[in-house]
């Protein structure tokens, strides 16, 4: 095979003129457009491989829509059984609704439930819910409780806890007599070894703290059991306000835990209307408590001991709960207080004043007026009553 060198020449003795001539063919050929005579080179290679990539990303996102997309719902008609355990969240609710292919999302029902204030309100127990119910149909549904699993035992707020059973007997039809409720709710201390914050209760009854809301009695439920419910629902819902007590508002004025569940509790009978007269109220009686002439002078301690309004001697009488002859709080709560009104008394107005009157006005509303002295205080209550006189020894 012959070895051709590039720097050599076609002749071996090419003259000047020869050279010139076979520089010049060399340059003519390699600027020629040679494409009309180069094989051609088939398009398919790109043409499969775009097909595939095609193919690929197709897939893909079929699979991941499958797997993002929203499970296929019961229809009307059909059903399914949850179960809603003590204490459970609402994101956890949320979670077994859409297993139970209930609802698309977890967020459709947390949703419903911010905006209808419900997440204190949720009720436990086995639900069979239908299909095709909107959130906030289920919603609705577990704050009214299950009904089929139980009697409804609704709890208002601000009643004592001999109302309490008479509402129990009533609820359970006599299954569990007010008798029955009574005695166990008489001694705090029986419940102090699952409910710590009954410590400070002492043998006192569980007054003021049968926490008021809508609850499901299941057959299966004795006194004891309602007790137990209610003390729990107690924990959950004021946990947030006197859960770490030793550095609450009450424990900074030398208030026990059951001393602040007894303040609320008056706080409570006192008071009428929005958050704010009730903080307003609890800062007035935190006021005569820190001062030299400590009474409270409220009417409710009194109406709590003999079980109606009571007549002007009985509210000055040197009794147990007379707060007018007693300084400080009364032995004992004097009903459940209600959520606002154990906030109150944790996040209480400031305030220098000493005395409150409540009156009706013109469309029958309940006004508030604060007064900083006695003074001022019996002048509101002439301006604002029906017939210009101030109710002797109204000092509340």
């Amino acid at each position: 095979m012959a070895l051709h060198n590039k720097n050599v020449t076609y002749s071996s003795h090419a003259s000047r003129a020869a050279r010139a001539a076979h520089a010049k063919g060399d340059k003519e050929f390699r600027t020629y457009d040679t494409s009309a005579i180069m094989p051609k080179k088939s398009p398919a290679p790109f043409i499969c491989l775009g097909i595939v990539a095609v193919v690929v990303i197709a897939a893909v996102c079929f699979f991941a829509f499958r797997g993002c997309s929203a499970p296929e719902l019961l229809a009307p008609g059909e059903t399914a059984e949850v179960t809603i355990e003590e204490g459970e969240s609402a994101t956890s609710i949320g979670d077994a609704l859409v297993a139970a292919h209930l609802i698309g999302s977890a967020q459709e029902f947390t949703g419903e439930v911010t905006r209808l204030e419900a997440a204190s309100a949720l009720i436990p127990g086995t639900y069979t819910f239908e299909g095709g119910m909107t959130a906030e149909e289920l919603v609705r549904a577990i704050m009214a409780g299950p009904a089929a699993a139980g009697d409804t035992l609704t709890i208002p707020e601000d009643i004592t806890r001999a109302e309490a059973a008479s509402l129990v007997e009533s609820a359970t039809g006599g299954r569990i007599t007010a008798d029955d409720f009574l005695a166990a709710s008489a001694d705090a201390s029986a419940w102090v070894s699952e409910f710590s914050f009954l410590e400070s209760a002492g043998a006192n009854s569980l007054e003021g703290f049968l926490f008021p809301k809508t609850y499901t009695v299941t057959d299966d439920m004795d006194a004891a059991a309602v007790v137990r419910t209610m003390l729990n629902q107690f924990s959950t819902e004021v946990a947030p306000y006197l859960g770490d007590f030793p550095n609450s508002y009450p424990a900074s004025q030398g208030l026990d835990y059951y001393q602040a569940i007894n303040l609320a509790s008056i706080v409570a009978k006192e008071s009428t209307g929005d958050q704010e007269t009730r903080d307003h109220v609890a800062g007035v009686f935190y006021n005569r408590l820190a001062s030299d002439r400590p009474y409270l002078e409220s009417d409710a301690t009194t109406a709590y001991e003999v079980g109606r309004e009571p007549t002007a001697d009985e509210v000055h009488a040197d009794t147990p709960y007379g707060t007018y002859a007693n300084p400080g709080l009364p032995p004992t709560p004097i009903c459940s207080p209600g959520l606002e009104s154990i906030i109150a008394v944790c996040e209480p107005a400031s305030t220098d004043d000493m005395f409150f009157y409540f009156f009706a006005d013109a469309d029958g509303n309940m006004q508030a007026v604060f007064s900083q002295t006695y003074e001022d205080h019996q002048a509101a209550i002439a301006a604002n009553s029906g017939d210009g006189a101030a109710a002797e020894g109204d000092a509340a």
